[in-house]
């Protein structure tokens, strides 16, 4: 059974928002009391908060969807319905949260740090809200948006002062239980570490953590061994310890070697890795060949500007001259990091000549509104209420839609989609006389779906006609430009 885990996939699904509620209010001597129908309540948001209580991500790992609270229908009597509960759930300090892309969303440090994953959806207008000077008792109300649904990637990257990095076996479990209280799997095999172990150091008046990363191999930043899967807890480090067996009973490996293949990873993994400070721990120097080996190498890791650190984890060797060189470099980045300029918050604003939709033209000569605007209007409609349709129509002829679906080439009938996947609802559509009037073409005064030899009719042959023919008449020459005007009276 896995124990830790730093990389999962959460679905989290919002609250859906309530309806509202239509209602008349009704009292003794009062017949016309106006509509009191009160606005649904917001959906509950689903939120991730940094708890120093968590350190993995094992519970999502059992259970990845997590599905926040609804609002509440509104009552009459100009009562809301009551809001639905937001979600918090607890994350490890350094989560990172990504979209399935790899778009990063939110990169979580701190007690307390939080990111809504999923917003809820709005509640419903009722039809109090909904009345106006126009409209001064609506038969209708809006129903709540849907709660915000996405797949998100979480991965935890530990929040570590020190990274203990070096090949299997190389002492790094063994050197992090004898310079803090961290106890783990230690044994004389390769791979004993199979999880990231975390110790807190302290040396003198400063007190910082190390985290022993799982033992890389050649390949490890292409996914061989364990590497690729534990490189990114070291992203946060201040420094990187290079852990190098002195005492490798390999024949092809020495400690020069080790180090550059190590090297060579990190820097295939990442290339902001490169500017970290290195220390380099010799290990193994209780015994025999290790300390030769040590005494060998150790000039050679000078003259490339590295500190050198003979040590013995299971001897408990020069640990302390080590401590105190950790200690240095994290209390120099610490104070570096201090004095760096403030994060800065970019803000995107929506240009101002921004419409909020799109029509699309589709190859089989169908239509389709995209918009944040149109897709939530939608959604708050009741479908089934005649006049609550009829609120649809003149909130998207007020934004624009039907003018630009004129201007695509849309004509009576054709087929209109707003939105897009299983949510998107489809209709024939039927423009109004406004829609795109004065966008067609034509000398002054004319209007060109009115189709040449209308106006030659004479009045004679017009006043022939009834009231209601000539209506229907007229009606038909609108909704279909081309078709024959009125048989038999064209001169």
């Amino acid at each position: 059974m896995a124990t830790f885990v730093d990389r999962v996939t959460l679905h989290a699904a919002a609250g859906k928002g309530g309806d509202g509620c239509v209602s008349v209010h009704r009292e003794k001597f009062v017949p016309l009391g106006g509509p009191d129908g009160g606005s649904g309540g917001r959906g509950g948001d689903v939120i991730l908060v940094v708890d120093p209580g968590v350190t993995t991500l094992l519970d999502f790992h059992h259970s990845p969807h997590r599905n926040a609270t609804s609002g509440r229908q509104g009552y009459g009597s100009m009562k809301n319905g009551p809001d639905g509960e937001d979600l918090i759930l607890g994350v490890p300090n350094g989560t990172v949260v990504l979209t399935k892309e790899g778009k990063v969303l939110a990169d979580l440090v701190g007690t307390g740090s939080r990111f809504v994953a999923a917003r809820g959806g709005q509640g419903g207008l009722g039809n109090a809200a909904l009345a106006s000077s126009r409209r001064r008792a609506p038969g209708f109300a809006l129903l709540g948006e849907p709660g915000e649904k996405r797949t998100l990637i979480l991965e935890l990257k530990s929040v570590a002062d020190i990274g203990l990095i070096g090949f299997p076996s190389a002492g790094k479990s063994s050197l992090i239980s004898a310079i803090s209280a961290a106890r783990p799997k230690i044994a004389d095999y390769p791979f004993t570490t199979l999880a990231p172990n975390l110790g807190v150091v302290q040396a003198g008046e400063s007190r910082f953590t190390v985290a022993d990363v799982p033992g890389l191999i050649p390949g490890a930043s292409t996914g061989k061994g364990l590497g690729l899967e534990f490189l990114r807890h070291i992203e946060r480090c201040a420094a990187l310890v290079h852990v190098l067996d002195c005492g490798a009973l390999e024949s092809d490996r020495d400690p020069i070697k080790d180090f550059e293949i190590i090297e060579n990873e990190l820097k295939n993994y990442s290339a902001d890795l490169s500017d970290r400070p290195r220390l380099i721990a010799l290990n193994k120097i209780d015994l025999p060949d290790g300390k030769a080996i040590a005494d060998m190498v150790e000039a050679e890791f000078k003259a490339r500007g590295y500190q050198v650190f003979q040590v013995s984890a299971v001897a408990r060797l020069g640990l302390s001259e080590l401590l105190f060189a950790m200690a240095k470099t994290v209390n120099e980045y610490r104070a570096a990091q201090a004095h760096d300029e403030k994060a800065r918050i970019v803000l995107r604003p929506t240009p101002v000549d921004d419409r909020g939709f799109e029509v699309l033209v589709n190859e089989d000569g169908t239509f389709t509104v995209l918009g944040t605007k149109p897709e939530r209007w939608v959604h708050q409609t009741n479908f089934s209420n005649a006049e609550a349709i009829g609120y649809l129509a003149d909130r998207l002829a007020s934004l624009g839609v039907e003018k630009e679906l004129f201007k695509k080439g849309a004509k009576a009938g054709d087929e209109v989609r707003i939105g897009a996947g299983d949510d998107a609802v489809i209709f024939d559509w039927e423009p109004t006389i406004e829609a795109g009037a004065e966008l067609l073409a034509g000398p002054r005064g004319d209007d060109l779906r009115i189709p040449r030899g209308w106006e030659k009719f004479d009045e004679e042959a017009i006043d022939q006609l009834d009231d209601e023919e000539l209506a229907l008449q007229w009606e038909n020459q609108v909704a279909n430009p081309t078709s024959p005007v009125i048989e038999g009276e064209n001169r």
